[in-house]
């Protein structure tokens, strides 16, 4: 995976221009020159989250709309994300899209966004709702994939290919929603599933290098594992190194989840038995595009009471069946 060095708070600032004309996609959003909205992701350290982003300039490009886009330094960067949306909510931004750290990170200034007119969309990792209208405060919508359903049928796939045997499951950063969602989706599965044996579940932060200690540590007290889910790509090659470094590629299948390129290429390659990917870019798509209506709709910010829109998209199972479609699809 091509590695991405962020000296300071990576701040990726793009601002699209409003010259083209808008597809039969963005036909139905009228959009004003004047207008600017902002969208905060969590980093651009890897490959989904530089997807995602291309997922929101292309529809702005297609709404024709300025756009900002900016970024932490790492899925870590807790405080540093918090400040970048602070900063930025007295610049005048008409809508402001954000993909939290954690559930609760950004709690407090998506609140005082909201206190100031600023309308609000939620992509990727889901904000805590409960605080946030304890805060007196609402998101117009969400727009996320199914993460339990995600981990779910990525569990199924394993016990389709194994039938029976030990497990275990690399968990992302503790806390987070979507690596808890797409976690007690897998264990659901395995759990109820007669001959298979979750013999543990552990978190290796989103990284790579740290999933590949874990995974190493887990093979040893383990050994007869057969089959290792992971929450994210990253994590899933650092796992297939650890399985890789014992020699029992052979004996042992790795699943991830995002569907990032170098996972498509180690599929590819017989390495990762599959991905569960994710349409980053169309997340990033979709978020902008449900801001700027809501923008234009003009009909006032969603009340504290009300229920946020969910746009939910669905993941796609990548084996070798399917690998060279999802890359060609994917360029």
């Amino acid at each position: 995976m091509r590695q991405f060095i962020i000296s300071t708070i990576m701040v990726s600032l793009l601002i699209i221009g409003c010259s083209g004309s808008g597809n039969g996609d963005a036909k139905n959003v009228s959009a004003s020159n004047s207008e600017k909205y902002l969208m905060i992701i969590k980093t651009l350290s890897s490959p989904f989250w530089i997807n995602l982003k291309n997922g929101i300039e292309e529809e702005a490009n297609r709404l024709k709309v300025n756009v900002t886009v900016l970024a932490g330094n790492s899925e870590d960067d807790i405080q540093g994300q918090l400040r970048l949306f602070e900063e930025n909510i007295g610049k005048d931004y008409a809508g402001i899209g954000f993909a939290p750290i954690s559930p609760v990170n950004l709690i407090s200034a998506v609140s005082l966004a909201y206190s100031k007119g600023i309308y609000l969309v939620n992509v990727d990792e889901k904000i805590n709702m409960e605080q946030l209208k304890a805060n007196k405060a609402n998101v117009e919508g969400f727009v996320n994939t199914d993460n339990f359903k995600v981990g779910a049928s990525a569990a199924k796939f394993i016990v389709e290919q194994i039938k029976s045997g030990d497990v275990i499951i690399i968990e992302g950063k503790a806390g987070t929603t979507s690596g808890e969602d797409r976690r007690t989706g897998a264990t659901s599965v395995f759990t109820n599933t007669a001959g298979i044996n979750l013999v543990a579940s552990q978190p290796a932060d989103w990284d790579r290098t740290r999933a590949l200690d874990v995974t190493s540590s887990l093979l040893q007290r383990y050994p007869n594992i057969k089959a290792i889910y992971c929450c994210n790509d990253t994590m899933a090659l650092g796992a297939q190194q650890a399985v890789e470094n014992i020699q029992k590629q052979n004996s042992i299948i790795v699943v991830g989840t995002d569907g990032t390129p170098e996972a498509f290429q180690s599929i590819k390659e017989g390495r990762l038995k599959a991905t569960m990917e994710q349409d980053s870019k169309q997340i990033g798509a979709q978020g902008l595009r449900l801001l700027v209506e809501a923008v234009q709709q003009n009909k006032g910010l969603i009340s504290v009471d009300a229920e946020p829109k969910v746009i939910g998209l669905e993941a796609i199972l990548v084996t070798q069946d399917n690998v060279e479609e999802r890359i060609q699809n994917n360029k």
